[in-house]
């Protein structure tokens, strides 16, 4: 099995190296730590598995660069407005590959299968604390588990290709036919804690659910009755579940806070303002998420 992973930051590297540990040729694409990782590879630090070293067959600018064919592409980037991901993959698909792309955000599928209607098209759900330390150097703190899904709500022989190699290299990985609504319960999680992060001055989430609870839940509240409203009815424990394993990991700095913090664009739209899209689309009011999304906005023009 042969692998491409386009955006090898911190998620992109630790799935890349979980492939190579189960037996695939995985290559990368890198854009700030490109010399390092040409020269040194990756060292994976895990809480859970151990540490080593993850060294790609191929090591990448861009993904037109690949010599020979991927069978899987598989797209790790953050979703930004600015960023055009068809264009950062479309190089590397040959007929024969299946796109995958692990990344947050809600209604994010159209841009991709827009553009290879023709093709197996993967969704990826990455539940993981898991930061990029030093250059090269990806910290896994906690969790990992890993939901793939085919956007057309079957099971592709691809899809379970992948996800036997995920857990044959010791990560949860479950093959789901609900993938848009596995989308909406991970916005349960990302939607009030990712911006929250940011707004309160950098604080962990720990932090923050100590002393915020009741907003948090509010957060919570509105994406569960948007995702409902838009067709994707979500277990009724589902804020208290996510209540209850935050208040059990270990404090986390969000991927949000880390990009304000290095004053790059933030997922806002993806994560906050496509879920209030879809809000207006089924006219359901959310009033604690658009007060988050008119918060964060002044945010980003601070950062600009």
């Amino acid at each position: 099995m042969n692998v491409l992973i386009v955006g090898a930051g911190a998620i992109g590297a630790f799935y890349g190296a979980l492939l190579a540990k189960a037996g695939a040729g995985v290559s990368v694409t890198c854009r700030s730590d490109y010399d390092y990782v040409k020269r040194h590879g990756f060292l994976i630090d895990s809480d859970m598995l151990g540490s080593w070293s993850f060294i790609p067959r191929q090591v990448l600018r861009h993904s037109s660069d690949l010599q020979g064919t991927a069978d899987f592409v598989i797209l790790c980037t953050k979703v930004l407005p600015e960023l055009d991901r068809v264009a950062l993959i479309r190089d590397a698909v040959t007929a024969q590959t299946a796109i995958v792309f692990i990344q947050n955000g809600i209604a994010i599928e159209q841009e991709i299968q827009n553009a290879f209607p023709d093709h197996d098209i993967i969704s990826g759900l990455a539940f993981i604390c898991c930061n990029r330390v030093h250059p090269g150097h990806i910290h896994h703190l906690a969790y990992g588990r890993l939901t793939l899904g085919d956007v057309s709500g079957t099971l592709s022989e691809k899809t379970l290709q992948l996800s036997v190699a995920f857990n044959r290299a010791g990560i949860e990985c479950i093959a789901s036919e609900n993938i848009i609504t596995d989308r909406w319960q991970k916005c349960i999680w990302n939607a009030p804690f990712n911006p929250l992060s940011v707004l309160s001055g950098g604080l962990p989430t720990l932090d923050i659910l100590t002393t915020q609870e009741a907003l948090v839940r509010h957060i919570m509240q509105d994406v569960f009755n948007i995702a409902k409203a838009s067709g994707h009815t979500l277990p009724n424990s589902i804020i208290d579940d996510n209540i209850a394993s935050t208040y059990a990991m270990q404090p986390y700095k969000t991927s949000m806070l880390l990009d304000y913090e290095l004053g790059q664009t933030m997922e806002i739209e993806a994560i906050v303002g496509n879920a209030l899209r879809a809000a207006l689309e089924v006219k359901v009011d959310c009033p604690y998420l658009a007060t988050v999304y008119a918060l964060m906005k002044l945010r980003e023009l601070k950062l600009r």
